[in-house]
């Protein structure tokens, strides 16, 4: 096997070997004993490079969109819908029997599709050749209609919550406003007042894609401890996961028969099925009970197998391939 051959191979599934170098690397912390004395300071540098990484992958990829082509679609509606109607009806079930088994799977679908699109939705759909802007649009969209209807189903599902309507409310958008408004406005801020500096920004091609490739390595380390360390029986989480799965594929296939008939499916079936699991996590633990905050480690592991394998299936196409077109 050539050398050529074997980088080919390692950027083709780029996502896989990310998430198993993640994976690793948390698992040599916890085992190798003289490695102790460093874990409490490699987790601080993991809370305070993740979010740079986010902040700054998000505003490359919003020096790469025009606002100005950013609008609500008609194809948003049926896509929002998959999101809110059954987060709010599988609600019924911890509601009516708050000590069945099914609570735990219950509340983990919940989780997964009510939570937003991932920050880096955006950079896989350009990798594929979908629409930047529509995906970037619905983000905004999928991440308002996550702070509203959470704060008010959550505290149904769980009333010993202590949060009010607006605390619960304005936790949630202080979770979000950092990490989506704040790079959004940067952007466009760069854009108009520094439009040299901005264009050198947009002609960057892969390096939102390596820091995006960096970033999945530490979100499936700190996935890795969340799974390590958890009491909860193996039967629960053996739901968890499978109802991780259903949602995940589900979402997927959704938005990809919804976009092709308006002509988005890339676009469409990215903004709809990969999601901002470490927020899925947050939420979990949060919001409901502790244990199913592993939905969204299980979900980060299934979207982003997914994706690894559209993005070798697109990599064996040529590379000519035309992209989706943009409908406005």
């Amino acid at each position: 096997m050539s050398a050529t051959t074997v980088v080919r191979f390692v950027k083709d599934w780029a996502l896989v070997f990310s998430m198993l170098t993640g994976a690793a690397a948390y698992l040599t912390f916890a085992a190798v004993s003289w490695l102790a004395p460093f874990r409490h300071t490699a987790m601080q540098v993991v809370r305070v490079v993740q979010p740079t990484l986010l902040f700054a992958m998000l505003f490359l990829s919003f020096c790469k969109v025009d606002p100005r082509r950013l609008r609500l679609r008609r194809i948003f509606l049926p896509m929002l819908a998959m999101q809110c109607v059954p987060f709010a009806t599988l609600a019924i079930v911890p509601v009516l029997w708050p000590d069945s088994m099914l609570v735990c799977p219950v509340e983990a679908a919940m989780i997964c599709l009510i939570c937003p699109t991932a920050t880096a939705a955006t950079v896989v759909t350009v990798k594929l050749g979908g629409d930047a802007e529509n995906v970037t649009s619905y983000l905004m969209l999928g991440n308002l209609a996550c702070a509203l209807l959470v704060p008010l189903i959550i505290p149904l599902v769980n009333p010993h919550a202590e949060l009010s309507f607006w605390q619960s409310f304005l936790l949630i958008m202080g979770k979000i406003f950092p990490l989506l408004i704040c790079p959004f406005l940067a952007a466009w801020a760069v854009r108009s007042f520094a439009p040299r500096l901005h264009a050198r920004l947009a002609a960057t091609r892969n390096l939102v894609f390596n820091f995006w490739i960096c970033n999945l390595s530490l979100a499936i380390a700190v996935t890795t401890r969340h799974l390590v360390h958890t009491d909860a029986p193996f039967g629960v989480l053996l739901g968890i996961m499978l109802a991780s799965l259903a949602a995940c594929a589900l979402q997927f296939r959704f938005g990809r028969l919804v976009g092709q008939r308006a002509g988005f499916p890339i676009s469409s079936s990215q903004a709809l099925g990969q999601k901002n699991t470490v927020f899925a996590i947050w939420m979990g633990y949060t919001f409901l009970d502790p244990v199913t905050s592993v939905a969204g480690g299980f979900y980060s592991i299934w979207h982003n197998v997914h994706n690894a394998r559209q993005l070798h299936r697109a990599a064996l196409r040529t590379r000519s391939a035309t992209p989706e077109r943009n409908k406005f």
